[in-house]
């Protein structure tokens, strides 16, 4: 499986650069690892990435806890913007940092048109694949559950 990397960045720069208020964005796996991000120099990828698979982790919880369903976006409201953290299929979620004069109805109408096109790029990465050992990280995510002890 080979994740065209520039193309992520590209999606993710130019959401960034067309959607005002935009402070930063990650695409990030649910484990916490980041696949792509355009993020303020003042953040660490790595350590926006495990913070944002924490919140999905008890979004999850939260979500099931109080029989809401799956989980499609949580939503975090600071003095000085927004964190929305948004499926983008099973492999992938799309974190985007907005300040607060952001108007919520575009930005979440941008964040729909932007997921659905990382989604259409993170499914051609799995349909060219077609190799059968192929383990998405979904199964491989179930996998490594089962075998912990």
């Amino acid at each position: 499986m080979s994740i065209n990397t520039k193309q992520l960045e590209n999606i993710l720069q130019n959401f960034v650069r067309s959607t005002s208020g935009i402070e930063g964005v990650a695409l990030i796996t649910p484990d916490g690892l980041p696949l792509a991000s355009n993020l303020p120099n003042t953040m660490d990828e790595e350590r926006v990435a495990a913070m944002s698979a924490a919140m999905l982790s008890l979004g999850e919880r939260i979500g099931s806890e109080l029989a809401r369903g799956s989980i499609q976006r949580i939503f975090v409201e600071g003095d000085l913007g927004y964190g929305i953290l948004t499926s983008c299929g099973e492999d992938a979620v799309f974190l985007v940092l907005a300040n607060s004069s952001t108007k919520q109805g575009l930005l979440m109408l941008a964040i729909k048109q932007a997921t659905n096109t990382l989604r259409k790029v993170l499914v051609a990465v799995e349909e060219e694949s077609s190799d059968p050992s192929y383990v998405s990280l979904e199964q491989e995510r179930n996998l490594g559950s089962s075998l912990r002890i």
